[in-house]
């Protein structure tokens, strides 16, 4: 029995909102031959119950099935689940794990077991959930098989905010997919809402939520408001002291940025933090933001600075990057990706 269903890369990118919102690009004209071609790229396979099917040839792999190298504890710690047969399972005290790298508006495809547990009901059955933007909005893992619970709990649903639209689930114990179209919410920078967060899933193949609005983070019992993050956030998995399985996760970001981003420890960030010059002279200062951000001040203006690895740093207001380098010592400040002609200063205090 397939659980991947053969539903096209171009099918679930038509769903997300961005598709649903474009305009024809004012740069080109109707038919012009000028207008480049779309990249090429190499479907997904659909998988069976004993054998997961092949990520496309754009994708970021998340697990395959033995490196869990992506995945860290929520504070960048080690991870704790443990990876078995080909899964990655949550145990017991192995708390919430999310991705090192940050991604914004996204398509990701996930499969799923939770385990046989027919001497437990509604939401203590296979527990666990699919979150996106650091923990923030949770898409439900549950065993809704035949299993009764509240209805904006249940397999499939936005939790507290939009039950599925069907329930597509199989029997505990089978394998089961997630193919879900995120669009992150869009802040000023001010911190004001611009535009709310939005979600598509397909549960086994079958639309579950239609390009839903969400309220602001999902929670438990309330609805708090929305408060100002990073565009791009890492992916988190749930542990709610149920074994459940992952396995074949991968993402494709829908962004076409020109980095990537990651979300660093925050002892990593700490150790970056102090001041820099030369000679004995502060001109910069190094500080830790949240969300795993950097503040850089160069020349007196303070630049909000993103990871795209352990030890570059980049802006998205402007292309200024950073590196640091002799255990967090020194700082190469630059223009673009060429340090050649950096400004180079050690760190002065603390």
């Amino acid at each position: 029995m397939n659980v991947t269903p053969s539903l096209s890369l171009a099918l679930l990118a038509s769903l997300s909102a961005t598709a649903l919102r474009a305009e024809p690009d004012p740069r080109w004209l109707g038919h012009d031959r000028e207008r480049p071609m779309a990249v090429a790229v190499t479907p997904a396979t659909p998988g069976t119950q004993d054998q997961p099917g092949r990520p496309p040839s754009d994708a970021t792999v998340l697990f395959d099935g033995r490196d869990a190298s992506a995945w860290v504890a929520m504070d960048g710690g080690p991870l704790r689940w443990a990876v078995k047969d080909g899964a990655l399972e949550c145990v017991a005290g192995g708390r919430d794990i999310r991705t090192l790298q940050a991604f914004g508006d996204c398509q990701l495809h996930i499969e799923w077991l939770v385990p046989v547990q027919p001497d437990k009901s509604g939401q203590n059955r296979g527990n666990s959930g699919v979150f996106f933007g650091m923990g923030r909005y949770e898409v439900q893992v549950l065993d809704s098989y035949q299993a009764p619970t509240y209805a904006d709990g249940a397999a499939g649903s936005v939790y507290n905010q939009y039950p599925p639209l069907v329930n597509a689930s199989l029997p505990p114990g089978q394998w089961q997919t997630y193919d879900i179209i995120w669009t992150a919410p869009r802040f000023d920078a001010s911190g004001a809402l611009v535009s709310k967060a939005r979600l598509t899933v397909l549960h086994n193949g079958v639309i579950v939520q239609n390009d839903v609005e969400l309220t602001g983070p999902t929670q438990w019992v309330s609805r708090p408001p929305y408060t100002a993050h990073p565009e791009r956030l890492p992916i988190s998995l749930q542990d709610h002291d149920h074994p459940v399985r992952f396995r074949n996760i991968w993402v494709r970001e829908l962004g076409g940025h020109r980095h990537k981003a990651f979300t660093l420890p925050d002892a990593l960030l700490a150790s970056y933090a102090g001041e820099y010059g030369s000679r004995g002279r502060a001109e910069g200062k190094v500080r830790v933001l949240p969300h795993g951000l950097l503040g850089v001040t160069v020349g007196g203006v303070e630049l909000v600075m993103h990871a795209a690895s352990t030890t570059h740093f980049y802006a998205l207001t402007t292309d200024v990057q950073i590196q640091f380098s002799g255990e967090g010592r020194k700082l190469a400040v630059s223009v673009g990706e060429d340090f050649s002609r950096a400004m180079r200063w050690e760190r002065i205090s603390p």
